[in-house]
This record gives structure tokens, sequence and C-alpha cells, in this order.
């Protein structure tokens, strides 16, 4: 847990004025590049800032882009008013927290897609939300791609074969996605900001709707429809029968971003997208497995989203003709 001190100091640099007190430091549930606590500072004035830290974990096999390029995304999209949290502050280093850390004003509302699909309180919210993804996605890929130096682009079909070879373990179900995503490859649709988990989970939601999009670790430049096809993972949908994110259509998503500013989406590209997204969850898994089994790094969610790996596969046999 980061001490007292080093967070007055962390949040006076970031905000600029004198810290006096910070209050209300929890844990939140994280993932498993970042480690995030909620808190309150207390400026010299008396006035509270409510605020989120991400510490950076130690960088292991597929776990994300360090600080400093997503803090360069952060900027980016809330530059061209993209629905994200206010960066504060962010440290490359370790010397004052002990890792590298982003600082962000923090947006009350809930992440947890089964409280959001099935809690009264957001009964008003489920039927908007598809709609404001799309919408929100749109505005994303409206930063200039010339501002994200730091962001790999990167074919994804060659880069999870490269990474399923590297595990060394035969799954027959992928293989047979592999050939798939290759004897049918789209076109490609552009170059944008891709968000790389963008799906019910990663956006912080009120009583109106969504309210801010997170987790930008695994950010990087690509297909515009990339984000659209990995949002529709059955995955995602947590128990639920709509396709996107469990509380809403395709054709919610779809009009939401097209109306947002994106171009008109092409079915059969989505549904080959939704397809590689469904190859890239199993080979997620299997890393994530990978990691726990190596020693790297021990942790129950790394075990048990390793044992999920049978889950995309019977998924990408059932989206397959």
């Amino acid at each position: 847990m980061p001490s007292d001190a080093a967070l007055r100091l962390v949040v006076a640099r970031a905000l600029e004025v004198d810290i006096v007190a910070v209050e209300g430091l929890a844990a939140l549930s994280g993932g498993t590049s970042r480690v995030t606590w909620s808190l309150d500072a207390v400026d010299a004035a008396g006035r509270r800032h409510p605020l989120i830290l991400q510490c950076q974990r130690t960088l292991t096999w597929g776990s994300g882009l360090d600080v400093e390029a997503e803090a360069g995304v952060l900027l980016a999209a809330f530059g061209v008013g993209a629905p994200v949290a206010r960066l504060r502050g962010w440290d490359a280093g370790p010397e004052v927290l002990g890792s590298p850390y982003l600082l962000l004003d923090r947006v009350e509302g809930e992440t947890i897609p089964q409280r959001l699909l099935r809690q009264a309180r957001f009964t008003r919210a489920r039927p908007l939300l598809a709609r404001q993804y799309g919408q929100a996605l749109a505005s994303l890929q409206r930063v200039p791609v010339g501002q994200l130096d730091r962001l790999a682009h990167e074919d994804p079909p060659v880069k999870y074969r490269r990474i399923l070879d590297d595990i060394a373990v035969a799954h027959p179900a992928l293989e047979l996605g592999f050939r798939w995503l290759d004897a049918h490859r789209v076109h490609p649709a552009g170059e944008v900001l891709v968000h790389g988990d963008y799906r019910n989970g990663n956006g912080i939601v009120g009583d109106d709707g969504l309210l801010a999009v997170i987790d930008f670790e695994l950010a990087h430049i690509g297909d515009p429809l990339e984000d659209l096809g990995w949002f529709c993972l059955r995955a995602w949908r947590f128990g639920e029968t709509p396709q996107a994110g469990g509380f809403g259509s395709v054709d919610e998503l779809v009009g939401g971003y097209e109306d947002g500013g994106g171009a008109r989406v092409d079915r059969d590209a989505l549904r080959w997208w939704q397809v590689l997204g469904t190859v890239r969850w199993a080979v997620i898994c299997m890393m994530q497995g990978a990691t726990q089994l190596s020693g790297h790094r021990r942790s129950i969610e790394l075990a048990a989203v390793g044992r999920r790996t049978p889950e995309p596969e019977l998924d990408l046999l059932l989206l397959l003709p």
C-alpha cells in the first residue's frame, strides 16, 4: 500500500496544490497489469479531490502498455472529447511510489458487468448502453493516429498465431479458426486508435448510461472494426442473451457507432473480426494460464482465466459456418 506521505506528494505535484490529507484509500478490483486504488485528497483550502491511482504491476507476457504510452492515449482521447477520465499525473519511474503510476479523476459509477446487467438501479441505463458504447467508440477513433507514435501496429492473426506457437500446446479448434480467418480475410477498413479490450466491464456506468471508457493498457493501432467485433463476444455478455455486451443488439451498437461519426460497418467484415476476437480471447486465456504455471507471478485470477480456454473454443466452433 502506498504511504500517506508519498500519496500526498504525488497528488500535490499533479494538482499543483498543497495536499494536507489523503483519505478513504481503498483497493479496487483490478486487472492483471494494474493495481487500482480509490482515494480522496484534501487540499489546504479544504477542497476534496476524488481520484484514482493505478500502479503498474511488473510487466509480464501480454500485460500491455507501460504507463507512459497509456498516458499518451488518455491525453489524446481526452483532447478530442472522448468519454475518458481526466489524467492528472503520471510517472514512468518507481522512485516515488515504488512502481510507475497513473493518477486520474475518479468517475463515480459502476463497472462490474453482473451488477450492470441485473441490478434494478440500472434499469434505465441498460437500453441505452449499446448505442452509447458505439458512439463512444466513434469518438475514440477521432484521435489522430499521428499522436500515438508509441503504439504498436501488428497484424492480429499473425500476432496471435505467433503467441500460440510460442505456447506450443495443440488446440485443434484454434487451428480451424486460423484457417477460416486466412481463407476469408477482409480488406482493412483503415487505421485508427483501437482500445484493445472494448467491452462490458471496461466502462463506468451511471443511472443514465455510459460515463467513461477505462483501461487502455491494450491500446494499439488497427482496424476500425476490431473493437466492435471484440465487444460482441459471448464472453462479454456474462450469461445474458443480447449480443452487444448482454444489454443490447448489434444493430444498436453499430447504429450508435455510425451515428457518432464512424464509417458504415460491413457486417461480413464485422463477423470476421468477431471470429478473430474469439480466437484472440482463447489465446489470451492460454497466456494467462501460462503466466501462472511458469511461476513468474502467482494469481488466482490468472489461474481462473487460464481454465476458461475451452469456453472461447466452443464459441468459435459455434461461430464458424
